[in-house]
């Protein structure tokens, strides 16, 4: 069946041994730089699996979200262009080098076609949109960052993938190359052609694609070339790396960090909005690139809260923000998009 291949297939034999040299996997399982438990201690599952029962109306747009059509095979621009499609999933062109990040266009971000759609209008683009990519990077494992459906249909127009410690696993589960594929722990880094260094960066987050967890590694990533440094968020809690990245390796040009799917049930894997802002400060960024929102309802939270609460805190704290519609492209030293459209999505 389809969706048990979707599950992928966790680091085993060579591949486990090759893991387990990791400094950040502990007694069978990766570990967060600070100790993070999954659930904030009085957090009730019964309560939650309630609550996602019975979430509320106002957890989904009441009508299709609008998105602006891109040609990505013909981007021209001598700076940094980056066309978000919705929730995590974006295309960095840079130095004529296109960078795909988690991308997932089949319309769920689970393993079962039923369940955590994707908001109507936001599947605006499809593999086929897509240009020869570069690099495909690939933060973690979980679906709403990795989809089967989609890699496999991107392996033949894409040169090179890069993903976290053990994630390799799943891909060459699926028929992908093994030689095609680059393997980050924290901290590494690897050149692409001579104008492109990729790094990993710790996050504060988990992963797994079933009841098995934290057997694969979670990062962020950084882009650096001769005249930009871009900060790849993966998912992640709050916490002091972003700090200890920023004094590292900032400043960045723009900072793209997750915003959405929180909870104040799971306070540590995910951040609130207003700490997203935080973490774009912490970072030294230039641009705040809110993501992880605006396609898939995987919290309680009404769908464009995520959105107003890091908008506000940044115009507080005066960090600049991008805000585009899906397929809207954001370029390095030109005005931001800063329209605030989630306000026009009313009920037709």
């Amino acid at each position: 069946m389809e969706f048990l291949k979707s599950l992928g297939k966790i680091p085993a034999g060579a591949e486990l041994e090759k893991v387990k040299l990791s400094a950040n996997f502990q007694n069978g399982g990766f570990k967060n730089l600070s100790p993070t438990e999954m659930m904030a201690k009085e957090a009730s599952y019964v309560e939650i699996m309630w609550h996602f029962i019975n979430k509320p109306s106002n957890c989904f747009p009441p009508s299709p979200l609008p998105s602006v059509r891109t040609d990505l095979k013909n981007i021209e621009s001598d700076r940094p262009v980056i066309v978000w499609f919705g929730h995590s999933s974006y295309l960095i062109h840079i130095n004529q080098k296109n960078i795909l990040v988690d991308p997932v266009f089949c319309g769920h971000a689970s393993p079962f076609s039923f369940t955590a759609k994707s908001f109507p209008g936001t599947d605006a683009y499809t593999v086929d949109d897509m240009p020869e990519i570069d690099v495909l990077l690939l933060t973690h494992d979980h679906y709403d960052h990795l989809d089967h459906e989609t890699v496999v249909k991107l392996q033949h127009k894409t040169k090179h993938i890069c993903t976290s410690l053990g994630v390799a696993s799943h891909l060459v589960y699926w028929g992908l190359d093994k030689n095609t594929i680059t393997e980050f722990d924290w901290w590494d880094s690897q050149s692409f052609g001579d104008d492109l260094t990729i790094t990993a960066v710790p996050a504060r987050h988990f992963s797994g694609r079933s009841f098995t967890r934290n057997k694969t590694l979670w990062s962020s990533f950084i882009l650096q070339t001769a005249g930009h440094n871009i900060y790849a968020g993966g998912d992640s809690g709050y916490d002091t790396h972003f700090k200890n990245i920023g004094e590292k390796f900032g400043p960045f040009e723009i900072a793209i960090l997750e915003c959405g799917q929180y909870n104040t049930a799971w306070p540590y894997i995910h951040m609130m909005p207003e700490q997203t802002v935080h973490a774009a400060i912490d970072l030294n960024a230039g641009v705040l690139l809110p993501v992880h929102w605006s396609k898939f309802s995987l919290s309680l939270h009404p769908w464009a809260e995520p959105i107003a609460r890091v908008t506000a805190k940044a115009k507080e704290l005066n960090m600049p923000i991008a805000t585009p519609l899906i397929g809207e492209p954001v370029i390095i030293g030109e005005p931001l998009p800063t329209e605030k459209w989630w306000e026009g999505v009313v009920k037709s």
